[in-house]
């Protein structure tokens, strides 16, 4: 299983909104490093919910519910989508800055790539996020 993040702002697309809606269509990725990771999404990985430019912070816990598929969004069948659906919400969100300050995240997607919005996760980091958001 992999484990992933994906990034919204909160005003466009929040976490409570994906709790709401109980799934969605993660669509609208127009980068290609984020499209290999859509592509490789399979149904079951993990996915952390971080919220960009507005909290600054990963707040939850999904699923990829359906694996890449045509983006509805475009014509243009290069881009994909896949579905998540939320799993729980962290105990304590864990903000961008907590990362950036501590050295064993240095490599993380999220501190090195910070505009990449469908990202890798190493199972380390998830653990330490994890302990971070008071799961563990």
């Amino acid at each position: 299983m992999a484990l992933w993040l994906v990034k919204s702002e909160p005003s466009v697309y929040s976490w409570d909104q994906l709790v709401a809606e109980k799934q969605t269509c993660w669509s609208g990725v127009r980068n290609y490093a984020a499209r290999i990771n859509l592509n490789n999404m399979k149904k079951g990985d993990e996915v952390l919910f971080y919220h960009s430019n507005e909290g600054v912070e990963i707040v939850g816990i999904a699923k990829v519910a359906k694996e890449a598929y045509p983006d509805p969004t475009t014509d243009d069948n290069r881009w994909v989508a896949v579905d998540i659906r939320p799993v729980r919400k962290l105990k304590k969100p864990v903000p961008l800055a907590v990362l950036k300050a501590d050295k064993r995240f240095a490599d993380m997607d999220l501190v090195r790539l910070g505009r990449l919005s469908v990202q890798t996760v190493k199972p380390a980091e998830w653990d330490m996020i994890m302990k971070l958001a008071g799961e563990k």
